[in-house]
């Protein structure tokens, strides 16, 4: 009988693992050199007068005549006549809009108004790779598209949020917003942490791997000589996003895919939330466990003083294929179940969206050419959907029509 020899080998696992994961992050940063010279800074691309005509919620035709009349900003205009607007000139077009429209029907600038309140939204899922990030971050820019004033916090010290708005948590050395949330007497405030993206109307507080000390020192607050602040921890989000109430309209947070503090802080602070989930068994039951302890946890922390108060939270079904049975039909059983909180539309699976994160970018930013045309705005047309519905809860929040 033959035995297979033994594998021996001598490993010196953690001075291994750091190497490759240095090896992993200079490559990376050259990539990122190679794709946005000289800086390595993300830029932003052009948009077409129909996707401005989108944005805008006017007609193509309209966007045409403003310009033969000299009337907006000067967009670049192609030698077959297509005109493309920057995403600053497309603000521009919205406020010139807002300011020679109808006094009485201003609706091209939906920033907030007095009395309205500051919606911070928190994009969860207890288990990984239910498109959390990728609504998250698709969300941010649509409602900055949009004309809102928009803060994005990465709350996953995995940082991928980050990574997409072109932040390299290692080597940019960005703080995030633990910072904010520290016990100790190094705490700064959340206008230190914020960096502006490649969006106009659009900032960003990065994540990076020092967000888990905060899932380390809140209980040991809660017993040591930060007893009180410890015992509170659920209100540190809210009282850091305080700071900042006047400078934006929506806060979206990625929270990180575990029912820990920075979760439940990150509840605490929210006034909806979206919760992810793809539909297939596994991902349901996950959900189903995941709803359970957020549940019992909540109560425990509302006992202590805790107080979510949500204006609204809805079901987002990700990564969906509806031409897969099974797929379409765990669908209808979630509808069945939580008819009215399930968002109406789906946010479809799309290799349109999955190569577009190889490069680390989203749809938004990505060259409509790179695509066929039908996968593209098969895509798009998802992704506008769902968050146009999210956006219409925002304002239904503020009180409009």
């Amino acid at each position: 009988m033959n035995m297979a020899p033994a594998l021996i080998e001598d490993l010196d696992f953690d001075r291994e693992i750091l190497e490759q994961g240095e090896l992993i992050s200079d490559k990376l940063n050259m990539l990122r050199l190679e794709q946005y010279p000289p800086n390595a800074l993300k830029r932003l691309r052009q948009f077409s007068s129909a996707e401005v005509a989108d944005f805008l919620g006017v007609t193509q035709n309209h966007i045409k005549k403003l310009h033969l009349e000299g009337k907006g900003p000067e967009p670049q205009v192609s030698g077959s006549g297509r005109r493309s607007y920057t995403a600053e000139q497309m603000m521009e077009l919205r406020q010139y809009l807002d300011k020679h429209g109808r006094s009485d029907f201003k609706k091209y600038v939906p920033q907030r108004r007095r009395g309205e309140d500051l919606q911070v939204i928190s994009v969860v899922n207890f288990k990984g790779g239910s498109g959390k990030t990728t609504t998250a971050a698709h969300l941010a820019q649509y409602l900055a598209l949009t004309g809102h004033r928009v803060l994005a916090v990465d709350l996953d010290p995995q940082a991928s949020l980050t990574a997409l708005h072109g932040i390299q948590p290692e080597l940019d050395r960005n703080l995030s917003l633990y910072e904010a949330l520290r016990y100790d007497d190094e705490r700064k405030s959340i206008k230190e942490l914020i960096r502006p993206t490649n969006f106009p109307g659009l900032d960003i507080v990065p994540a990076n791997l020092e967000l888990q000390e905060y899932e380390y020192e809140t209980p040991l607050a809660a017993s040591g000589r930060h007893q009180p602040e410890g015992k509170l921890f659920f209100t540190r989000i809210s009282q850091a996003l305080k700071e900042v109430d006047d400078r934006y309209d929506v806060v979206v947070i990625d929270c990180p895919p575990q029912l820990g503090y920075l979760t439940l802080t990150s509840l605490s602070a929210s006034t909806a939330v979206v919760i992810t989930v793809h539909p297939q068994m596994l991902d349901v039951m996950s959900m189903s466990q995941f709803l359970l302890m957020l549940g019992g946890i909540l109560e425990s922390i509302k006992a202590a003083g805790a107080s979510v108060k949500l204006k609204w939270f809805r079901y987002l079904v990700t990564r969906y294929e509806p031409t897969d049975q099974p797929q379409a039909q765990m669908v209808g059983f979630l509808q069945a179940l939580f008819n009215k909180r399930m968002l109406t539309h789906q946010m479809l699976k799309s290799t349109a969206i999955s190569d577009a994160g190889i490069t680390k970018q989203t749809l938004y930013e990505v060259e409509k050419s790179q695509f066929t045309r039908s996968t593209y705005e098969r895509a798009l047309e998802s992704l506008n959907a769902v968050n146009g519905e999210i956006a219409s809860l925002i304002h239904s929040a503020w009180g409009r029509k």
